[in-house]
């Protein structure tokens, strides 16, 4: 078990988000799944955590109720080997309500923001070529989900 465990808040939708999560990461799966007691804040019987696994990261899912709605405070960032991963990732998150934002960034149906990001693109904006960095951030910046093919142009030159 990992040492630090992100805590995820969800009014009721808990156990649905990690279904969605664990069906679109490799190497993950749902740990354990625990129940409202009676005399508790939830419903006897509904869903209170999940514990789950995302590619070797614990993760644990409370339905907590309204009280605190996720925002763009805190996102994740799902480190992509190719255009096909980055496709796989955006629309499995952004399918049923979820929302495109820009650079990369996108909310799933449940409100939680994510970085979808080509591993390329830490290589592209670390060169020690000023010209070339600011080209590719200015075309990530026009980018709602990003394109490595265009970033790759924007690094050329292209």
């Amino acid at each position: 078990m990992s040492k630090i465990t992100p805590f995820m808040w969800f009014t009721d939708q808990a156990e649905e988000a990690a279904n969605l999560y664990t069906s679109l990461f490799k190497n993950s799966k749902i740990h354990s799944i625990a129940r409202y007691p009676e005399n508790s804040p939830g419903q006897a019987g509904t869903v209170m955590t999940v514990s789950f696994e995302l590619d070797g990261q614990e993760f644990t899912a409370l339905n907590g109720g309204p009280l605190f709605p996720f925002n763009e405070s805190i996102s994740f960032v799902v480190q992509c080997e190719d255009q096909a991963e980055v496709d796989k990732y955006w629309n499995g998150l952004t399918a049923d309500g979820g929302v495109e934002v820009q650079c990369g960034w996108l909310k799933d149906k449940f409100g939680v923001s994510w970085q979808i990001v080509p591993k390329i693109l830490e290589e592209l904006m670390n060169d020690t070529d000023t010209n070339k960095t600011d080209r590719v951030y200015q075309a990530m910046l026009k980018m709602v989900k990003l394109d490595i093919e265009g970033l790759k142009k924007a690094y050329a030159g292209v």
